[in-house]
């Protein structure tokens, strides 16, 4: 780790004033937060996982404020980011949990939500997120400097610290987001070539092969890296490789529970849908819970320095302090929460009783202490907010259900609640982060939490809306957008309130995920890979692999190449994966609408098409990170800031 990064001396001093909660770093923070949260919706809602925006972001923002309108503020760029990244945070909480609502609402079990709920939920959640949070920032940001290394806080900080690569670096986000969208359109759009190509293997019966050659997923494989993305292939291999044709070998004529028909007459995707999914379920859950459990002394040291945290911030406010050292008041955050929670409790929108306001106050508090120490360790893109959801879920419909909630009204309030309570944890980790950001770059930490409750409202106020666009253009369950988390939830609150829960498969899949973990695979990926199409985990492998490529081919290069390189990669692949999550939703704007841009009976390229496209695609994202083009413009730029 650099001086720079362990230093207790902010880039800014305390004393210096320079423009920071400007209008401007506003209102570009609102757009990157809408953008950034519509398109992590869309991911989430189709693989089960987001990404972090904070980079994206703030390189978006040095390209606007200080290539474009030739202002100078470091502290502007860090707004930006602050406020863009709550958007896709707070994704989290409605993706993972709130489709569950839909998928009853299918099936006539319940109204639809509608967006003004949804919003809601994000709404109260996100901010009890940022509230929550802010008495732990002298524990977890000062006093922990340099223990707790929060990579994407100092990565983000690197990034706005370098800020003379703003506009070439904010080039290649929009050159990804450019292609991406292009592709996703002439795919999913025009469909002149498949979005997934696949093939059912006859002489061993209830496997297939299948890969979805689309942006994303290649974006989503470069970001987690190799072995993140080699373990989530691993599950899938287990799932339809191993599981399914023992099923169909050994299931024969019969009919199993949950089934209605002959596995020997079902296809794989069939077998995958009725038998394999509950067992994913299983695995997830099982790989959630694990987690809790081996962090259960951080999770105990935490919420002890969080009641500290109480008492130092509120005797904080009776002295003069510095302006990095200011957070919002005692007197405001208190209030606030008792309000919020009222609200939520006697507002009847809320599908939830005084029971279910007191859950959100305690699991809430305490699963916002433990993201925010969780992010610092190992980051955001590895907190385990499923866990933590999966946890809150089972609680609380266990405690609807032993008052006499149940039926309807107590399935919804227990995906109400952990909607809330998951989109607290999400944006705790967040705030943390980009807290983290501002120390070391010299924010004032109170701007910032303000500014991560503008963001949180900027996002809320759309989500609903996204959400419903994509239920209408394809239902949430489809192909399209399988809502994996979310499927997860609904199975657990069914068998919950029901008991007519399959748990034998759920069993099965809770052993294999024990058994993962005594060998020592991050459980969490595998499961999810278990969970998910097999196609969807060749597509994200494929990323896995240009990085693969990438790393070794840079072993020989100087850190500056190396760092260079890596850099360039994660931007683009962010831009990838905004691009098709844009053009996602547009495209689910025009299906809603009943247009139909299908062309593929006039013209289409076919599987080996959308293979040779494909092959293209990664080749340009290993041109964008190895090519002698940008490392010559690297050298460029660091030349220009040596003489700067």
């Amino acid at each position: 780790m650099s001086e720079k990064q362990v230093s207790t001396k902010p880039f800014v001093p305390a004393d210096k004033a320079m423009p920071e909660f400007t209008p401007t770093a506003i209102i570009l923070g609102i757009i990157l937060a809408v953008v950034f949260g519509a398109a992590n919706a869309y991911l989430g809602l189709r693989v089960g996982m987001t990404i972090s925006a904070s980079i994206p972001a703030a390189v978006i923002s040095m390209g606007v404020i200080r290539v474009i309108m030739r202002k100078d503020s470091i502290l502007e760029n860090n707004m930006v980011q602050t406020i863009g990244s709550a958007g896709e945070s707070l994704a989290c909480g409605a993706i993972f949990t709130l489709p569950a609502i839909f998928l009853w609402a299918q099936e006539g079990k319940v109204a639809r939500p509608s967006a003004l709920l949804i919003g809601l939920i994000c709404l109260v959640g996100g901010l009890l997120g940022v509230l929550f949070m802010v008495p732990l920032r002298q524990a977890l940001i000062v006093e922990e400097n340099g223990k707790l290394p929060f990579p994407e806080g100092q990565a983000c900080a690197e990034v706005l610290l370098a800020g003379e690569e703003g506009g070439s670096k904010a080039g290649i986000v929009f050159s990804g987001l450019g292609i991406a969208a292009v592709y996703k359109f002439l795919t999913d759009g025009l469909k002149i070539w498949p979005s997934e190509v696949g093939h059912d293997i006859k002489f061993f019966k209830g496997s297939s092969l299948g890969l979805q050659p689309l942006p994303a997923l290649a974006g989503v494989g470069y970001i987690c890296g190799t072995k993140i993305s080699s373990y989530m292939f691993a599950g899938g291999v287990m799932s339809w490789f191993v599981l399914m044709p023992i099923i169909s070998l050994f299931g024969a004529h019969g009919v199993v529970f949950p089934g209605t028909a002959p596995i020997s007459g079902l296809a794989p995707q069939e077998l995958w849908g009725t038998y394999v999914r509950y067992i994913g379920a299983g695995a997830v859950a099982g790989g959630g819970i694990i987690s809790l459990i081996k962090s259960a002394p951080l999770i105990g040291k935490t919420f002890k320095q969080t009641m500290q945290g109480f008492g130092r911030s509120g005797k904080a406010q009776q002295v003069n302090v510095l302006r990095t050292d200011k957070n919002l008041s005692m007197k405001f955050i208190i209030p606030a929460i008792i309000a919020i929670v009222l609200v939520i409790w006697l507002v009847p929108v809320f599908p939830v009783n005084f029971l279910g306001a007191v859950c959100i106050v305690i699991f809430g508090f305490f699963f916002a202490a433990v993201s925010s120490r969780m992010v610092g360790i190992i980051g955001s893109s590895n907190n385990p907010v499923s866990g933590m959801a999966i946890a809150t879920l089972i609680i609380t419909t266990l405690l609807l259900k032993a008052t006499g909630t149940v039926g309807a009204a107590g399935m919804v309030g227990a995906i109400a609640i952990t909607g809330i309570i998951c989109s607290i944890a999400a944006i705790a980790g967040d705030t943390s982060q980009d807290l983290k950001t501002g120390f070391i770059v010299g924010a004032t930490p109170k701007k910032q939490q303000i500014g991560e409750m503008i963001g949180v409202v900027a996002a809320s106020s759309v989500i609903g809306y996204i959400m419903l666009l994509l239920n209408n253009a394809w239902g949430f369950g489809s192909d399209e957008i399988p809502a994996p988390q979310a499927m997860m939830m609904k199975l657990i609150v069914e068998g919950i309130m029901t008991g007519k829960l399959p748990w034998a498969l759920i069993l099965t899949g809770i052993a294999i995920a024990i058994v993962v973990e005594i060998l020592g695979i991050p459980v969490m990926p595998f499961a999810v890979g278990m969970y998910l199409p097999l196609s969807l985990s060749a597509g994200i492998m494929c990323g896995g692999i240009v990085r693969w490529i990438v790393d070794r081919s840079l072993r020989k290069k100087d850190e500056k190449a190396q760092k260079n390189a890596k850099e360039r990669g994660t931007l683009y692949t962010s831009g990838l994966i905004a691009g098709e999550g844009i053009m996602g939703i547009i495209l689910a704007a025009v299906a809603a609408g009943g247009k139909d841009l299908d062309v593929s009976s006039h013209f289409s390229l076919g599987q080996i098409g959308s293979l040779v496209l494909w092959v293209a695609m990664l080749g340009g994202l290993a041109w964008v990170c190895l090519g002698k083009h940008f490392q010559k413009k690297d050298a460029e730029i660091t030349y220009d800031s040596q003489e700067k």
